[in-house]
């Protein structure tokens, strides 16, 4: 790659440092030139994984976010387009795959129920879901919405963006905090960097803090993570290359700011994801960055990092570190920790798909585990008929990960839902994942039915079983945070991660 191509492809990376959720449309003419110069295919060790779903335009398209698991079992997630008004859905999937749209966006006249959803849902603990379009809403001018919607597809909007806030463009998912209210942010405001804001059950909006994109940098991609301190945990990005280059940072529930770390480019840029592992680091991927030898491109193939809440950085591993790419370029969506313990997740372009849509295109993207260490292998390399440009994972409570693609499929260039096993065993999770004594506690699994005894840590709890996917448990007194064991009649299952008692 000659320098004037470098240049051309910085200009670019660039350019896709103002709208970073999908850096890699701008940037597919650089990895299309440096998938021509690599002229070795070296096989990936392959995994097997099940299309679960084709998306066909009728059923939604693009799916651009993560799925979540509700309480009955099912997996729930949107499409950014198709569906009956071709701007996009809410569906739910069960584990099998069988599809049912719950929800088809802009069906209200000037589309004040908001369209195209681009981030994923968020499972609240009263077991519906949250979460944000890209526009609509009843504001003049539309700019997007917060929304609400049940199991069963009943939709209501909490909050309507307006321009005097916030203009919802690129929307990252939301959270539900522990004090109950739900946090965002966007790569849009009144100032032109991104915010962060609160809107509560009840649809209180608040602009908690605006991105200057100075040395707090801009454009937040990663969405926010609680911690186990309490605190919400994200990074910035940077507006541009030789600009400050976003920041790690944790702002409180109440909006207090503070920087931590400015994001060295070596070890990562454009953050894509953040999760607070059971060792209490963070561990999180970036689009860019990276020192990759192989790589061939100025601003990285990406990175996988350790991140201290302090703010210390720790670089464990470079994509594009394998000849010709094969473990995969530009890491995109959730980052999942497995009950392994080791971190799973998807990259958007490489992998050695053997299809010729694959290869013109750069590659179709990858499955990756790696190590908290930073030992990474290549599960799963996509070939467009299964999928193209994966969004991340979830692990269901029977072991498996799932997951979505943007495009690619059989028959429709609209995406697919995927299924993966890698022999992990059923686990049971809380919703939440803290409380205090005396608090109700949804207890989510498989095959609960039977069950005859719930633990916190030790201590026996009196709890109902609801559904073979839920159980209903209340803190015991004595209890302290660890692990709740649920005895069922076929294993005893452990909780995913521990619970917290304050």
């Amino acid at each position: 790659m000659d320098k004037n191509e470098q240049n051309k492809y910085e200009r670019q990376s660039q350019e896709a440092r103002r709208h970073p959720i999908q850096p890699c449309k701008a940037l597919l003419p650089a990895i299309m030139a440096l998938w021509v110069l690599m002229t070795t295919a070296i096989a990936s060790s392959a995994q097997t994984v099940t299309t679960l779903v084709n998306f066909d335009g009728s059923n939604g398209a693009s799916p651009n976010g993560p799925l979540v698991q509700g309480t009955n079992g099912n997996f729930y997630g949107t499409t950014l387009l198709g569906g009956s008004q071709s701007y996009g859905t809410a569906f739910r999937m069960t584990p099998a795959g069988a599809l049912a749209t719950i929800y088809n966006f802009c069906v209200q006249p000037n589309c004040t129920d908001g369209n195209n959803p681009e981030a994923g849902l968020v499972l609240a603990t009263n077991g519906d879901f949250y979460g944000t379009t890209t526009g609509g809403g009843n504001a003049t001018p539309p700019e997007g919405t917060v929304f609400r919607i049940t199991p069963q597809g009943a939709r209501s909007t909490l909050y309507s963006f307006i321009n005097t806030y916030a203009y919802a463009t690129d929307p990252s998912a939301l959270i539900q905090a522990t004090n109950g209210d739900f946090y965002g942010m966007t790569q849009g405001t009144g100032t032109g960097y991104g915010m962060i804001y609160k809107v509560t059950p009840s649809g209180e909006f608040t602009s908690l803090y605006s991105f200057t994109g100075g040395i707090d940098g801009g454009y937040p991609v990663s969405g926010l993570v609680q911690a186990s301190n309490g605190g919400l945990y994200a990074a910035s990005s940077g507006i541009s290359i030789g600009s400050p280059p976003g920041e790690f940072f944790v702002i409180s529930l109440g909006g207090a700011f503070k920087g931590l770390r400015s994001i060295v480019y070596g070890d990562g840029e454009v953050v894509n994801t953040l999760v607070q592992a059971t060792d209490g680091s963070f561990y999180g991927t970036a689009q860019q960055g990276g020192s990759a030898s192989d790589c061939g491109l100025s601003f990285g193939c990406g990175t996988f990092f350790k991140m201290t809440s302090a703010g210390k950085p720790t670089l464990l591993y470079s994509f594009c570190s394998q000849p010709n790419c094969t473990d995969g370029v530009f890491p995109y969506g959730a980052l999942v920790q497995g009950t392994d313990g080791n971190f799973y997740g998807t990259t958007q372009y490489g992998g050695n798909g053997s299809n010729s849509l694959c290869i013109s295109a750069g590659g179709c993207g990858t499955i990756f585990k790696v190590t908290p260490t930073g030992t990474l292998t290549t599960l799963y390399s996509f070939n467009y008929t299964d999928g193209n440009r994966p969004n991340g994972l979830v692990q269901g409570t029977d072991g498996d990960f799932y997951g979505t693609t943007q495009y690619g499929g059989l028959t429709y260039n609209g995406g697919t839902a995927f299924s993966l096993s890698v022999g992990l065993g059923p686990f049971v999770e809380t919703l939440p994942t803290s409380g205090k004594v005396g608090a109700a506690v949804r207890v989510l699994g498989s095959d609960l039915t039977g069950s005859s005894g719930v633990s916190f840590n030790g201590v026996p709890a009196t709890f109902t079983v609801v559904s073979p996917s839920e159980i209903t448990a209340t803190v015991p007194t004595g209890a302290t945070t660890g692990t709740v064991l649920v005895n069922t009649p076929g294993s005893a299952l452990s909780s995913n991660v521990p619970f917290r008692v304050p």
